[in-house]
C-alpha cells in the first residue's frame, strides 16, 4: 500500500455507497478484472436452496468503477470497515492493484476479488444461465432480479456501460415477463 495515498477501487455498490468518508473520488478503470454475476448468494439474495447471484470481480477484461482516496487518519477505520463488509465469508480476497484514473494517472487501491477456490464462486455464467438464477431468486434483502435492475440504473446514471450485465437484464425482463 503507498505510505503517501489510500485508495479503495468500488466495481459495485461501493460506487454509489461507500460508506464511509472520502477525500476525493474519480472514475477508475481496473485491467485485468470484469465485473460479474459470479458470487452465490445465501441469505441477501438468495437462499442455500435457490441461491442467488451478486457481483464480484472475476479475471479478465477490464472494469469501469470508482476510486476513492481516503484522508490519512482514517486508513485504519475505513481498512477495518471494508473488512467487515467485503470478508463476511471469506468469498473475496482483499489486493491492492493499480488503478488507472482520469488523465492515466495510475494508483495503487484496494480491491477485492473473488476467490475462485471458494464455494460460493458460480464461475464464468452465460448470459442465460445468468438470467435464469436472478429471476428465480430471493434473499432476506429481497429479489435477485432487484439487485440486477439496481445495479444497472446506478451504473447508468454513473455513465458507465457493462454490456454483458445489461444483457442479462433484458433477459432478466424477458423471463419474468414470460418471454
Amino acid at each position: 500500500m503507498d505510505t503517501e495515498e489510500f485508495w479503495v477501487f468500488g466495481y459495485g455498490s461501493l460506487m454509489w455507497n461507500p460508506g464511509f468518508e472520502i477525500e476525493d473520488s474519480q472514475p477508475a478503470r481496473l485491467h485485468g478484472f470484469r465485473r460479474s454475476l459470479c458470487v452465490r448468494s445465501w441469505v441477501h439474495r438468495g437462499t442455500p436452496e435457490e441461491p442467488g447471484l451478486v457481483l464480484g470481480l472475476d479475471r479478465g477484461g477490464s472494469c469501469r468503477g470508482m476510486a476513492f482516496r481516503v484522508a490519512p487518519q482514517r486508513w485504519h477505520a475505513v481498512l477495518d470497515y471494508l473488512r467487515e463488509r467485503e470478508l463476511v465469508t471469506h468469498v473475496y480476497k482483499e489486493r491492492t492493484l493499480p488503478v488507472t484514473l482520469a488523465g492515466g494517472v495510475r494508483k495503487p487501491a484496494l480491491a477485492y476479488v473473488i476467490d475462485r477456490a471458494h464455494h460460493q464462486y458460480a464461475g464464468a455464467l452465460t448470459v442465460e444461465d445468468a438470467a435464469a438464477t436472478v429471476s428465480t431468486a430471493r434473499g432476506k434483502s429481497g429479489p435477485n432480479a432487484e439487485y440486477v435492475a439496481n445495479t444497472l440504473a446506478h451504473l447508468r446514471e454513473m455513465g458507465i456501460r457493462d454490456h454483458w450485465l445489461e444483457e442479462v437484464g433484458r433477459s432478466v425482463e424477458r423471463l419474468m415477463n414470460g418471454g
